[in-house]
């Protein structure tokens, strides 16, 4: 079920899009992410686990750096994923 929880995950993303006002760049940063999860884990009667449902609690954005310039702090802008600006790229 790894592939459910990656999807729940970029869905939570989704949201969020980011600027580099030093280079322009709008698609390739290094995102550091703490999260708080509640899983629901179901094992087997053989030990396997598997995680039916993952809820995320808490998500915190620690930091963003652009790839092709390596900008972080207030070089970034955070842009809604509607932003007009974020889809010119």
């Amino acid at each position: 079920m790894g592939g459910s929880r990656a999807r729940r995950i970029a869905r939570s993303m989704a949201s969020t899009r980011y600027r580099c006002t030093g280079c322009g760049n709008l698609t390739r940063f290094d995102v550091a992410i703490s999260r708080r999860t509640r899983e629901y884990h179901h094992f087997t009667v053989g030990g396997d686990l598997e995680v039916e449902a993952v809820e995320v609690v808490e998500e915190t954005v620690e930091s963003v750096e652009c790839r092709w310039c390596r900008a972080t702090g207030d070089r970034i802008e955070v842009l809604d994923a509607g932003d007009d600006a974020a889809g010119a790229a």
